[in-house]
């Protein structure tokens, strides 16, 4: 809310860059907040309508001021109530390839993002975040010019290539030497520079061994703790720095599942007699270590870190998600911040779902009666975080309910019949007075204080609809 008594706000471009950049928003011209949390309008008249639209938008085109203007003049509606105006103005989100969306021309000071405390200005790492969503290429296909092939790592190359040859045997990929392999999977690229093969980014994260990988990613790092024991800090860890292993992504993905399914308490399930060892639980679990991975930004700060507690797993990334958290839990849309590592995972069959992995977590959930997985977003700096507690749900008691609803409608009780003293009093002083009159005093809406003087005997209504009219019988 903003008031627009004297133009339009200066801060009114510090949100359309906030709500463009984060989810989308409303602002709404011409109204102010009170203490109690009611909106009261501001009075805007309809003089100031023409002047406060006219140069909206002139500076929304003007690309000195936004950058890119997302509105077009359905986004734009002006409402009348009672005698004042409201300019509701609904701004989108913008699309990932409109990132970043700045104002007075100045992409590293004039970008902001949405929090729950308001609006705030972004970071040069936030900045060029988005600038690298941009592209339809993503970050992990680039060719590293100066890394060598011998840079990577031989034994987790032929560790995937084993695993690659048992699921799918046959593969046109098979009878390729490694080097050749590695194009074709998109591990290695020929460079433009010098015309020879080097690794792809993709290929130095999933292959290569640590010290190789942070002289191309500095803040590369890979976390798996667990937390089992509350009088120690932590009962097992496993660092991509440790210098014990290659710290790699391959390794990782598979050291650290094998200790996700330790002690979970998968249910137990049979087929034909026999145990199924791998269950929709297990495949879950893999769909969340891989689309963790997946859509990392490598070049964002505090790394990946996995942390096993009893009954729950927490997954955190670096990197905002580029579809946006709602699309993210409904599913349909694939768009990973790393296309050539998940075609990686896709050859081993892992998170092979098209945009449907995130929604499956969910299902699985459900099925199982567990406690719905809780995804959030944090920004400054960007960071996905996934919980997932394998406990069941408690199921709310009816009495609970009933009592709630009892304590619920005294309260609304209560709210009435000091509203109904409030309108007596404001009737006595000032006589036949109108719906919009009436609840601007009591600060509530026309349509529920035309519902509250419905039940009052001793108030009457006068006239029609349209000119109605209320005073003390």
């Amino acid at each position: 809310m903003k008031k627009a008594n004297g133009g339009l706000p200066i801060a009114l471009w510090d949100t359309y860059s906030s709500f463009a950049n984060t989810y989308g928003g409303v602002i709404i011209l011409g109204i102010k907040e009170l203490d109690d949390k009611s909106w009261k309008t501001t009075g805007l008249k309809t003089a100031d309508k023409e002047k406060l639209l006219d140069n909206f938008w002139n500076l929304i085109h003007n690309s000195q001021k936004v950058n890119i203007n997302l509105l077009s003049e359905n986004d734009v509606e002006v409402y009348e109530v009672g005698e004042d105006l409201i300019i509701v103005i609904c701004v989108p989100m913008a699309k990932r390839e409109q990132k970043p969306v700045f104002i007075n021309n100045d992409m590293f000071g004039g970008t902001f993002r949405r929090d729950h405390s308001g609006d705030y200005h972004c970071t040069r790492l936030q900045v060029k975040a988005m600038l690298r969503d941009q592209t339809d290429n993503t970050m992990d296909m680039e060719v590293l010019d100066d890394a060598l092939m011998e840079d990577l790592n031989k034994e987790t190359i032929q560790g995937y290539r084993n695993r690659h040859r048992t699921l799918k045997a046959g593969h046109p990929f098979e009878r390729l030497d490694d080097l050749e392999y590695l194009r074709s999977i998109g591990a290695a690229a020929v460079s433009d520079v010098d015309k020879q093969l080097h690794p792809t980014a993709a290929g130095m994260l999933m292959f290569g061994n640590e010290y190789n990988i942070v002289r191309h990613f500095p803040e590369y790092f890979l976390d798996y703790r667990e937390l089992l024991d509350p009088t120690i800090r932590w009962t097992d860890r496993l660092q991509s720095s440790s210098g014990e292993w290659s710290g790699n992504i391959c390794d990782f993905y598979f050291r650290v599942y094998n200790k996700m399914i330790k002690d979970i308490k998968v249910p137990f399930k049979t087929k034909g007699g026999d145990r199924i060892d791998d269950t929709p639980v297990h495949e879950a679990l893999r769909e969340a270590l891989a689309n963790c991975l997946i859509n990392t930004d490598f070049y964002g700060v505090r790394g990946v870190v996995i942390k096993k507690e009893p009954d729950k797993l927490i997954m955190e990334n670096p990197g905002y998600s580029r579809t946006g958290k709602a699309q993210m839990r409904k599913g349909g849309v694939s768009d990973p911040r790393n296309k050539t590592l998940m075609k990686m995972f896709n050859l081993i069959n892992i998170g092979e779902r098209a945009g449907s992995g995130v929604p499956n977590i969910f299902n699985v959930w459900e099925d199982e009666g567990w406690i719905e997985p809780v995804i959030e977003e944090q920004f400054d700096p960007d960071r996905m975080i996934l919980t997932l507690e394998f406990k069941k749900k408690q199921a709310k008691k009816t009495s609970d309910k009933k009592q709630a609803k009892k304590t619920s409608d005294k309260k609304q009780a209560k709210k009435t019949t000091k509203n109904m003293v409030e309108i007596r009093k404001y009737l006595q002083k000032y006589g036949e007075s109108t719906t919009s009159d009436i609840a601007a005093h009591i600060e509530l809406s026309p349509a529920r204080t035309r519902v509250i003087m419905a039940e009052m005997d001793d108030v009457e209504a006068i006239g029609g609809n349209s000119n109605r009219t209320y005073k003390l019988k």
